[in-house]
């Protein structure tokens, strides 16, 4: 089947009837914010299909509106045998029923026959396998009967391609042969696969170790034996070496001849310590002579210097003052320029600012003028949005109208609903026999249908009279009259006659709405803040106005605004050149203050610096400065004496260092020889203690009889190994063999489902359990993961994608149910959700999917038709 339209009438917020018209095959999207009945649709399908019209059942109580109501809900649907419409209300006069073309096929308890037939022989219908209720996208979510008939539906689809589990899985003979392979290896190994304790395998596995230690055990006393005799021959031929009378003599006698070098080293090396004192106190002593002579030259140098700077400073003062003079003039005359070109600007802005005075009160005159005709105008506005307003109110109110429209909406329906029950004949005369038959003294026509309501009396001519009784519809006339009661008693609340003078009434009181808006939008650009505000602005213009002023009175200016300001211009300049003239002046005078500021500070410092250079000659009063230069010539001759005997005795100076290190490597040859001999003694006596000990063990002929029971041993668990990995391998092909039987009972989903998973995760496999007939793990990047460890969001798409795959499944097997979801993509990012769009689109092709979201923006770019919910009629 695939839905058409969805109508829903007291459904939870739905109390007026609303309508979801043009569902086309392929995406439909319905998209709107929450709490706008997107749930509610899908609840309502469910409980359409799904639970009887006579059931009270919780489900059923939660469409109940909070105004009350019985809830009712009618699709249309398209099936292979062309389209019907289901409906189905609940709670008050209940009822099912099924139409096509607008005649009544089923109802009652034949439409629920009707429905479950329509999805398929369980039952459960699509509902919990392709239906996907808000917050359930998991598989195995819902209660444990929806979980059941959500499996049952799954295995139905399976077997409908795959048959029967028991023949694709080899039966009970391969369960018996795995049995048997899994016994046998019991006895070897634990379920984890290592060696039972005390099994055969694990005691091989324990006397090969025992043995292989003990093999390495002797060998390693063989070895140390042997590298034990090899040491000791190799130390007593170390100490003959080191206790070789040639030897120490030739120890001793480099020994002795260090120690004469280091003494004589000793000996030059004071001598050479001497040579550097004198050479020290030679060098302090010329140096002591120059510095003498280089600060009396000093000295002498400062004096002339400072002397020649306190004539150019005297010179710098006199230049000073007479500058200072002369900018003092200067500013004066400019102070008195100033003062003129100020008072001249004070003038001329005197003159501008009465002048704007007198122009202000010519413009305050139009002002009021154009205020009064605003004010004028106002009051007509205002008067005409009064008018309007008072026919406005005259006529029904929309909400009025819409009722209206409402109740005779209910009362078309119920004609339609009274007609498509009622008992309908058809006349055929006979040739000559047209208008034999009466209805309330009227022929009926030929060829044409007429409605029976009621008990009805036909007269038939000749052949007397009929009298036709419906067998039902008797709910429908008083559904009929009670609509037409309430249309009536509406409109005569309104005080109207019929829905065409309330139209009339409603159109009147629109047109004069329409008037009163233009007429308010007049008012307010005449007068935004209101009337009031219009007189108190014009009253406060009067009062600005000059006493005895009028537009027709006002005194006019002698001179233009522009003369005024282009004479204040002129004034000013001229103002601002004389401030700026005084303010050079003032600012030179304050420079040439510095300058002579500045002359007489350097002038008293170089007096004092002249002062200081001759307190700094007194030391040097009874000094001659030729002397000083011999006396330093005579320093520097017994320095350069000094420096050349120094660098004699260095020359000559044999190496202490190296002399010292000689002596250190003697001593350090003999001691290690006496010491090496000594340990060479003690090891010796070790050696000879542990080969005396190992002879006697027979380490050698213990050795080679474990190395033949190792042999042994060996052979023995190389055959255990054996017959367990053949074990193993017969365990592994059975498996094998069972999953490959099972790989094509799933085979077909999996078909379905593989190029939907490579267009989130490439290559990616999906592994199934046999009892759920649901996902296990998903193998990726060569890693198993299981189902219950993957993110929200990859579960949640792995089941939508599941689902497609069922549904494909439904519809190759001839039965075709929509896909509905409802915000079924909750955890799933922006990449991958573009995605599960692109697969939504790739099995839309034979299929209709509906999709149910708040997330406007995130289904956007979904593609599809468009759905809305709006109002029925």
């Amino acid at each position: 089947m695939k839905l058409r339209a969805i109508e829903l009438k007291n459904v939870r917020r739905f109390v007026e009837p609303v309508r979801i018209n043009g569902i086309e095959d392929g995406v439909n999207l319905l998209g709107a914010p929450n709490e706008s009945g997107k749930s509610t649709v899908f609840d309502a399908l469910n409980a359409l299909f799904l639970i009887p019209h006579r059931s009270t059942a919780n489900a059923v109580k939660q469409l109940k509106p909070h105004a009350g109501g019985a809830p009712e809900v009618t699709v249309e649907l398209d099936t292979p045998d062309g389209r019907f419409v289901v409906s189905k209300r609940w709670l008050a006069r209940r009822e099912a029923r099924v139409a096509r073309a607008g005649t009544l096929i089923a109802q009652a308890d034949e439409a629920e026959a009707w429905i479950a037939r329509l999805l398929g022989d369980n039952g459960a219908g699509p509902a919990g396998l392709l239906w996907v209720r808000q917050g359930s996208a998991r598989l195995d979510g819902g209660t444990t009967s929806e979980q059941q008939a959500a499996l049952e539906a799954r295995r139905d689809l399976l077997a409908l391609v795959a048959g029967e589990v028991q023949a694709m899985t080899g039966g009970q003979r391969m369960d018996q042969l795995l049995a048997r392979c899994r016994e046998e290896l019991a006895a070897y190994v634990t379920p984890t696969r290592r060696p039972r304790s005390g099994g055969p395998w694990a005691d091989a596995q324990a006397v090969v170790a025992h043995l292989d230690q003990e093999q390495q055990r002797l060998a390693d006393s063989v070895a140390a034996l042997q590298q034990a005799l090899s040491e000791r021959r190799r130390l007593r031929q170390e100490r003959d070496e080191l206790q070789a009378p040639e030897a120490e003599a030739e120890r001793a006698s480099r020994l002795k001849q260090a120690r004469t070098q280091l003494e004589a080293a000793q000996k030059h090396a004071a001598e050479v310590r001497a040579a550097e004192q004198r050479l020290q106190t030679e060098t302090l002593a010329a140096a002591s002579a120059h510095e003498t002579l280089a600060a009396l030259r000093r000295a002498l140098a400062e004096q002339r210097t400072a002397k020649a700077r306190a004539d150019a400073a005297r010179q710098a003062l006199d230049a000073a003052q007479t500058g200072l003079r002369d900018s003092e003039h200067h500013f004066a005359v400019a102070v008195e320029a100033y003062q003129q070109a100020d008072a001249a600007r004070q003038t001329a802005e005197e003159q501008r600012r009465r002048i704007q005075a007198q122009q202000a009160a010519l413009a305050g005159a139009a002002r009021c003028k154009e205020l009064g005709e605003r004010l004028d105008q106002a009051r007509a506005a205002r008067q005409a949005v009064e008018e309007a307003s008072a026919a406005a109110s005259l006529g029904p109110t929309d909400r009025d109208m819409e009722r209206l429209q409402t109740l005779a909406t209910a009362l078309r329906t119920a004609r339609a609903l009274r007609d498509s029950t009622a008992t309908r004949i058809e006349l055929h005369y006979a040739a000559g026999q047209q208008g034999r038959v009466m209805q309330d003294g009227v022929a009926l026509e030929q060829d044409s249908a007429h409605l029976i309501h009621a008990s009805t009396r036909l007269r038939l001519g000749d052949l007397g009279e009929l009298w036709v009784h419906p067998g039902a519809g008797a709910g429908e006339l008083a559904d009929v009259e009670q609509a037409r009661t309430r249309l009536s008693q509406a409109l005569d609340a309104l005080g109207l006659d019929s829905l065409d003078a309330a139209k009339r009434a409603h159109q009147a009181a629109q047109l004069a709405e329409h008037r009163r808006r233009e007429a308010s939008a007049r008012l307010d650009a005449l007068a935004p803040g209101g009337i009031a505000a219009l007189e108190q602005e014009r009253e406060q213009s009067l009062a600005a106005m000059p006493a005895g002023s009028n537009d027709d009175a006002a005194e006019r200016p002698f001179m233009s605004m522009d003369e005024a300001e282009a004479a204040f211009r002129t004034a000013q300049t001229a103002a601002d050149a004389a401030t700026a003239r005084r303010e050079a002046a003032r600012e030179r005078r304050d420079q040439a203050r510095t300058a002579q500021t500045q002359a007489q500070v350097r002038l008293e410092g170089a007096e004092e610096r002249v002062a200081n250079a001759a307190v700094a000659l007194q030391p040097f009063t009874d000094t001659d400065e030729a002397a000083l230069v011999r006396g330093a010539a005579e320093a520097d001759c017994r320095r350069q004496t000094a420096e050349a005997h120094c660098a004699h005795c260095k020359a000559q100076a044999p190496d202490l260092d190296m002399a010292q290190a000689a002596l250190t490597r003697a001593q350090s040859i003999q001691d290690s020889a006496r010491n090496r001999a000594s340990e060479i003694a003690q090891a010796l006596a070790t050696l000879d203690e542990r080969i005396a000990a190992n002879a006697g063990e027979s380490v050698e002929e213990r050795l080679q009889e474990t190395q033949e029971q190792l042999q042994l041993a060996r052979r023995r668990l190389h055959g255990i190994e054996r017959e367990v990995a053949v074990l193993q391998r017969l365990e592994t092909a059975l498996e094998q063999a069972r999953r490959n039987a099972r790989e094509q009972y799933f085979e077909p989903v999996a078909r379905e489902l593989r190029p939907l998973m490579h267009l989130l995760w490439p290559d990616a496999v999906l592994n199934w359990t046999d009892a759920s007939l649901l996902p296990r793990s998903l193998e990726r990047n060569r890693q198993e993961e299981s189902f219950d460890i993957l993110s929200g969001g990859t579960q949640e798409q792995i089941a939508l994608l599941v689902r497609l795959a069922f549904a494909r499944l439904s519809a190759n097997g001839g039965r075709h149910a929509p896909v509905i979801l409802d915000d079924a993509l909750v955890f799933t990012d922006d990449d991958r959700i573009e995605r599960m769009f692109d697969a939504l689109h790739r099995h839309a092709n034979d299929l209709q999917i509906i999709v149910l979201s708040c997330r406007q923006r995130a289904f956007r770019n979904l593609g599809g038709k468009v759905l809305q919910i709006e109002a029925a009629g």
